[in-house]
């Protein structure tokens, strides 16, 4: 069965930068589909990061990281990666990613797949 694949958490410093990648296991499973972000923070609900059309044309993001992250896919690759700048504490969390039939669909959490997850810890 294809799977989601997040990689790149680590410990990072307030004010630095990570990239994480969200890879599909078998060829072709993102093509065509909405590609989604989310967190989970200790204690806390999961919450929508970032969302990206099936042909990287749209993308949209939470508040909370809007101007500090960056959501782009590589489709040839079938990977999605979320640049992350200008790290917060509050940006502490396990972060997924999901694939979604919509843009509008994955942006509430509809997603059809998820990965395990990449542990993102920021430091102050």
């Amino acid at each position: 069965q294809a799977q989601l694949v997040e990689s790149g958490g680590r410990l990072e410093q307030a004010g630095g930068s990570l990239r994480l990648s969200c890879a599909a296991s078998d060829g072709n499973f993102i093509t065509g589909y909405a590609m989604g972000w989310f967190r989970q923070a200790p204690e806390k609900e999961r919450e929508f990061v970032a969302a990206i059309a099936w042909n990287g044309g749209l993308t949209h993001y939470a508040d909370s990281v809007n101007g500090r992250f960056t959501i782009f896919r590589d489709n040839a690759k079938n990977t999605v990666y979320l640049q992350m700048n200008s790290l917060k504490p509050e940006d502490t969390a396990v972060y997924y990613c999901a694939r979604g039939v919509s843009l509008a669909g994955i942006k509430e959490g509809e997603g059809d797949y998820w990965g395990h997850g990449t542990q993102v810890t920021v430091s102050s």
